[in-house]
């Protein structure tokens, strides 16, 4: 086992990972920015590093800081985290080539699985079905003939994308070359790769993913599925588990067809494969190689700690579980709680002067806020997890609704607000939403 870990995040995740690590009895180290000498897990690690000013470019993207902070204090391994460098080929094989252990896949698996182009190809010969459309494109004229081959609407992607970033609805033919050049844009500025290529766009989908683990040994298991389909822009709001409403022998499908092509591509460590599923078919959009900001929930429905477990695997140590070990208990809802006002979507840094998160029997609540910390204005705006556990939905709703109702958070503006309202709306307790339950059900553009 490791005996030192660099956290190379902040926020809730880094302080989860650093409960994990502790629990394990690993040391720690926390790199921070200037802006994020206060956080919670820099106070609490063993040992901590500024590795930069505020600005993401030049301290949590700064590949080369990050070596240097891991060389000043002799690490084992590095935890990416979420976003950031999580999923960073380039920085895995730095990594790598640095002498220490990179908490996740491969680099080479990364690339091919991080490029949504690639990672079609790759899952297509074990058996995953994506949405229609297209591989690469090389001109404008192939793509508006691609485009009309596949049928209006269609959606333009970044192939490099995640997040939400770098991807345009077409609605029409006479649109598609500004929203191709729109496209390719947002992904070169965010990405650094222009290539864009075009799917099907589903009209009423739901967004539903499976979480994997694979060690070096051979196995390969899954934890079940989660419901993400209440987004705003293609980011998350609020997730489920299990997934809901779809028939047990199209789920037993897709999860053995899930492990499988974890063994195809020789896939090591946490990953989730993430589905759109619409009149009974699931089809592949993407694999996200990296611990999810979801895996709250899957953690409260299996009693399994997906964060202790990815360090293990990353420690060369075979996963102590069988399939036949995970077992799917009760539901639960996660509701991300964001510094944004809750019907303008304006980000709101500031001091929080009171915060106060709720309790009680199965409620989780991750979050690095604490009465007198500030809110920073360069980061994410996820500032806490709130997560609700029962023997079933509808109590889980119910539950959630408490929670919400108990949680304070005073001196800022969060979306808690905009939670409340959608989980007393019919349509979201009878369990009718899709992708476009916000945009559709509450005009929430």
């Amino acid at each position: 086992m490791f005996k030192k870990i660099l956290i190379a995040n902040r926020g809730e995740i880094a302080l989860r990972i650093l409960r994990a690590c502790e629990e394990l009895d690993i040391k720690t180290v926390a790199v921070y920015s200037s802006a994020d000498k206060d956080l919670k897990h820099v106070k609490m690690a063993d040992e901590s590093i500024c590795i930069g000013p505020a600005e993401s470019a030049k301290s949590y993207l700064n590949v080369a800081a990050i070596i240097s902070a891991s060389e000043l204090t002799g690490i084992d391994a590095i935890h990416p985290g979420v976003g950031f460098l999580s999923e960073n080929d380039h920085f895995a094989q730095q990594v790598t080539s640095s002498g220490y252990k990179f908490i996740g896949p491969d680099s080479e698996t990364i690339k091919v699985m991080g490029n949504k182009i690639t990672a079609k190809e790759a899952v297509l010969s074990a058996g995953m079905q994506p949405v229609p459309g297209t591989g690469r494109i090389n001109s404008e004229e192939e793509a508006l003939k691609m485009a009309d081959e596949i049928g209006y609407p269609v959606i333009i992607k970044a192939a490099a994308g995640g997040g939400g970033k770098g991807i345009q609805i077409c609605e029409k033919k006479e649109e598609f070359l500004s929203k191709l050049s729109l496209t390719q844009i947002e992904a070169l500025n965010s990405f650094g790769s222009d290539e864009v290529y075009i799917e099907k766009y589903l009209q009423t989908p739901r967004h539903v993913e499976i979480q994997v683990a694979a060690d070096d040994h051979g196995n390969v298991v899954h934890f079940f599925e989660r419901d993400c389909s209440i987004q705003r822009r293609n980011q998350k709001i609020i997730e489920e588990a299990p997934a809901f409403d779809i028939p047990q022998e199209k789920l037993d499908e897709i999860r053995k067809i899930a492990v499988n092509t974890c063994k195809k591509i020789n896939y090591k460590g946490l990953g989730t494969f993430e589905f759109l599923y619409e009149d009974g078919n699931f089809y592949f959009i993407e694999m996200n190689t990296r611990l999810q900001v979801e895996h709250t929930i899957t953690e409260m429905i299996t009693g399994i700690d997906l964060v202790k477990l990815q360090i293990m695997i990353a420690a060369g140590q075979e996963i102590p579980l069988s399939q036949e070990d995970i077992n799917c208990r009760g539901h639960a809802i996660e509701c991300r709680i964001n510094a944004e006002h809750h019907e303008t979507f304006i980000p709101s840094p500031g001091k929080v002067t009171e915060f106060h998160p709720p309790g009680g029997f199965r409620i989780r609540t991750d979050s690095h806020l604490y009465s007198g910390y500030t809110v920073p204005q360069y980061y994410d705006a996820l500032i806490a997890k709130i997560c609700a556990h029962s023997s079933d939905r509808i109590s889980a709703i119910r539950k959630m609704r408490v929670a919400l109702e108990e949680t304070y958070i005073e001196g800022i503006n969060t979306n808690a607000p905009l939670h409340q309202r959608i989980l007393i709306e019919p349509n979201f307790v009878e369990e009718k939403i899709s992708i476009n339950y916000l945009r559709d059900i509450l005009n929430i553009k």
